[in-house]
């Protein structure tokens, strides 16, 4: 089920941080927010906390995976939202889901409760943070730490992106090369813009950080920071 919630902040400048600037990505436009929750009030309360704290949003709720994947695609989420309390599509699933379809959006856990086993394999799997719902506080910053980290994507252009998940994923430069039907020159040349681009000069950097932002699982990372 998809349902949208509404958007919030987006026309008062009441909602703006006071410190805000021009160039910040996140008020560039409304921030697009997916909560994959069955709760309908939950994240209504969130959205609400968030938009309380500056954030000019706009927002939609979905509770199956089929729309998750449906509204990964069309709604193009900058940070999903996920309750910890569906039984057949957790956090953990959903990002299976995400470093397919939306690599590039950040997933945090909203839980009601304190769980450490459950916090700490959300976040193995590669989930930004875990948040209980009575620390809503924490979350606004949390959120802009999640798009500054992947601010610098911005720069690449769809193949460098490519380049850089295939690398990632463990690719060495003639796969990728082959991969994409392309020569190993321009391989080479697409590398080292993204080292550019993102300021990261090494494999190993490139690698941790595009685990970091979502580009690859760290299951999927393994190969490529194997001694």
């Amino acid at each position: 089920m998809l349902v949208l919630v509404g958007i919030l902040g987006a026309a008062d400048p009441h909602w703006l941080p006071r410190n805000a600037h021009p160039d910040r990505g996140m008020i560039a436009r409304p921030l697009r927010v997916l909560f994959l929750d069955d709760n309908p009030a939950d994240a209504e309360m969130v959205a609400q906390s968030l938009a309380g704290s500056g954030m000019s949003l706009v927002t939609e709720r979905v509770d199956s995976p089929e729309a998750f994947t449906q509204a990964l695609r069309e709604f193009a989420p900058d940070v999903v939202l996920s309750g910890d309390a569906l039984e057949k599509f957790d956090a953990c699933a959903a990002l299976e889901v995400m470093h397919d379809v939306r690599p590039t959006a950040a997933l945090i856990v909203l839980a009601g409760a304190v769980d450490r086993y459950s916090a700490a394999t959300f976040v193995r799997a590669g989930a930004e943070d875990f948040v209980l719902k009575s620390n809503l506080h924490r979350l606004a910053p949390m959120i802009e730490c999640a798009l500054s980290v992947r601010r610098p994507l911005e720069k690449l252009t769809p193949r460098q992106m490519e380049v850089l998940r295939l690398m990632a994923a463990g690719l060495t430069t003639p796969e990728i090369a082959r991969h994409l039907n392309l020569s190993t020159k321009t391989i080479e040349t697409h590398r080292g813009e993204i080292m550019k681009r993102v300021g990261i000069h090494d494999l190993v950097g490139l690698v941790r950080y595009a685990v970091r932002v979502g580009l690859v699982s760290p299951q999927r990372s393994e190969s490529a920071v194997a001694p």
